[in-house]
């Protein structure tokens, strides 16, 4: 896994709500290719799970490899209620007579709190002013409810699993990925389909980045 590739995504989407924090790669996987994917949203929010699995359907077929979304082949009684091992193996089963070779399933697996300073302390290296001063400028904290940001981080995960004919059906590819505070869905879920689309190029996984640069390799 190259070296580079956080400060490079970072770089790319640092105005984003998304941020890559863990990617792991199968080792024993150099090259993986897929022909017929299924992308599995994973959440109670129907309008955040269709936009999501429309968007990143358009960026497969964008790519030339066929994908389909959970919504158009899970009814609504699949998700409804818990399904055992026998019944999933039955699923993936069904996957494998439809020609399916690959999951890329997408899940939120946590949130934390935080907190921050709403006002900014940029300029304190350069106060030369007095005690008092300062204290006044600064009182608020002591009884401003909204002198601090409240905000949530989300912890997402999304995998990517192989159900290929004649070899064991394992995880490929993990990512981890940190959703900042979302208040536009559809902004949210367009960086983070960038952020899983970019980070497949650079694995080569299903997808290959063009013009790869000669010294970095990406």
């Amino acid at each position: 896994m190259k070296k580079l590739f956080p400060i490079l995504v970072f770089t790319l989407l640092s105005c984003s709500s998304t941020q890559l924090v863990e990617n792991w790669k199968n080792p024993d996987i150099v090259v993986f290719d897929a022909y017929k994917v299924l992308i599995v949203g994973m959440t109670q929010n129907e309008d955040a799970r269709d936009n999501f699995e429309t968007r990143l359907k358009r960026e497969f077929s964008k790519r030339g490899v066929d994908a389909e979304r959970s919504l158009d082949l899970f009814d609504v009684a699949f998700t409804d209620s818990k399904k055992s091992e026998e019944e999933l193996t039955a699923v993936e089963q069904q996957l494998l007579d439809k020609d399916f070779d690959a999951i890329l399933f997408t899940k939120i697996i946590g949130s934390e709190n935080y907190r921050t300073l709403r006002k900014s302390i940029a300029d304190l290296d350069n106060y030369y002013g007095r005690f008092r001063d300062d204290y006044i400028r600064h009182q608020e904290i002591y009884y401003d409810d909204d002198y601090y940001d409240e905000f949530k981080v989300y912890q997402a995960e999304t995998s990517l699993y192989c159900i290929c004919v004649g070899k064991e059906r394992s995880l490929i590819w993990r990512a981890a990925i940190d959703i900042t505070d979302p208040v536009d869905i559809r902004k949210t879920v367009d960086d983070y389909v960038k952020l899983v689309i970019l980070a497949m190029e650079e694995q080569d996984l299903i997808f290959r980045k063009e013009g790869k640069n000669e010294v970095t390799g990406l």
